[in-house]
């Protein structure tokens, strides 16, 4: 999400860089430049204006005319603007309310919905330890109700059966009763897709928010339609008290107009970001790692927080203990660190919230390729247990029988050696407990590997 706002910004935000200072025209070319890249990216117009007039205002105040520094003065005047565009800060979900809070999920077909009831039911069992249950109350598409089913039922759930014949508004009654009885925390409550023109459809989703009270009732939106976003759920907003967004498919999205545009058109709060198809792929919306993530400054906060959550600690300290006691890193803990970064997304989805990618080119990052991971588990699979614990083995005739048994070429294999090889002189760094050499390898090994 954003590569396109994040290269146009990089660049223009770049060449202020060797300015001296700060003056009205190179200020009036660089702002010039930073709305054009707005504007390409499908964010509102109304937004733009108002987001470059206060850009200009604080460029031209005394505290950046003397900065030492234009480029970075200006930089940080951007970001601080893109923050209050966005909303300042996170804002959780309020669950407080008797049991069962209870949460309503509206918005146009198509945009996700269902999916994400799940993902969100999901986050808050992980994240807030809460009693879960969901119900669907879309009784104009029934694969609406069995989907909803099978993801609760895979993400262990409490689901709560509804059928096409019932109202909406019973269904959630009914669904509400029983969560009661089984003293459950929170029911979200799945609705059929609607246009904020269609009158009464409208009504019906007025009616069963009048009935059943919700403590938030979130709007689910397409990121990818851009601005339209925005429009569609300040509509949305005008006929149902809206409590906040939920924006999805931002990974598909390399513009990210929606995001910049819904808190200043709605007044409502981006709560949660959709970043992919799998379950656990939805994050709280944070303005200011946003932010930094547009400007290519990285997102370092939401990555320890993803690799706390994703990561398997027991098998972490068990190889920090393993390489304390001088014990080799072999090719079973590589493999393991793989599947790890697997289960976080791959590189791809990581490369965004690293520092200092702002300046990799958009053509290097389309070169990641997220296969090569499986393709390098392949590789590893296909060594015995002995060469896997004892990698110095793997010479010339085994080299070509585990390229063959792995359907890769022998350079893949030899490949996989040499950044093996890297990453047990990194983990020896780690072991002597000296920090310094530990980040010098490390820095050593990224220049040396290429994407």
């Amino acid at each position: 999400m954003f590569d396109n706002l994040t290269d146009r910004l990089g660049s223009t935000l770049k060449n202020l860089k060797g300015q001296g200072k700060l003056t009205e025209s190179n200020v009036k070319d660089t702002l010039r430049e930073v709305r054009m890249a707005l504007l390409e990216a499908d964010v509102a117009l109304p937004v733009v204006t108002d987001f470059i007039e206060k850009i200009k205002e604080g460029a031209l105040g005394k505290q950046v005319q003397s900065s030492l520094n234009p480029g970075q003065a200006l930089t940080k005047l951007v970001q601080a603007e893109l923050v209050k565009v966005m909303g300042e800060a996170n804002e959780e979900l309020d669950l407080a309310a008797n049991p069962p809070a209870i949460i309503l999920m509206a918005g146009l077909q198509g945009a996700g919905k269902t999916t994400t009831v799940a993902k969100l039911g999901r986050w808050l069992k992980h994240n807030k330890k809460k009693k879960v249950g969901v119900v669907s109350a879309d009784i104009y598409r029934p694969a609406a109700i069995k989907q909803l089913q099978t993801l609760a039922d895979d993400l262990e759930l409490v689901f709560f059966d509804s059928d096409v014949s019932q109202k909406p508004v019973d269904i959630a009654n009914k669904a509400i009763d029983a969560a009661k009885k089984q003293f459950l925390d929170v029911v979200i409550v799945d609705t059929a897709g609607r246009l904020h023109v269609d009158d009464e459809m409208m009504g019906e989703i007025k009616q069963l928010h009048a009935a059943i009270n919700p403590v938030e009732t979130l709007f689910v939106v397409d990121s990818m339609t851009g601005q339209d976003a925005a429009n569609t759920a300040k509509a949305f907003n005008d006929a149902l008290p809206l409590t906040g967004v939920i924006l999805t498919k931002a990974d598909g999205d390399a513009r990210g107009g929606a995001a910049l545009s819904i808190r200043q058109i709605t007044g409502k709060p981006i709560k949660f970001i959709g970043t992919g198809e799998k379950t656990d792929a939805l994050e709280p919306f944070h303005p200011d790692r946003i932010a930094s993530r547009i400007l290519g400054m990285g997102d370092m906060l939401s990555l320890i927080e993803e690799i706390e959550q994703k990561a398997d600690k027991k098998k972490a300290e068990k190889l920090a203990r393993k390489i304390k006691k001088g014990k080799g890193f072999d090719f079973n803990d590589f493999k393991d660190q793989l599947l790890q970064m697997q289960n976080m997304g791959g590189v791809g989805a990581m490369m965004d919230k690293l520092p200092g990618m702002g300046g990799v080119s958009q053509d290097m990052k389309d070169k990641v390729d997220d296969k090569a991971l499986a393709r390098q588990i392949a590789v590893i699979n296909s060594m015995t247990l002995q060469e896997r614990a004892h990698p110095d083995l793997i010479k010339g005739s085994r080299k070509k029988r585990i390229a063959a048994g792995s359907g890769q070429e022998l350079q893949d294999v030899n490949r996989i050696l040499k950044q093996h090889k890297m990453m047990q002189k990194m983990m020896k760094k780690f072991a002597k407990g000296n920090m310094t050499n530990m980040m010098r390898g490390i820095k050593g090994n990224m220049r040396g590997m290429r994407m």
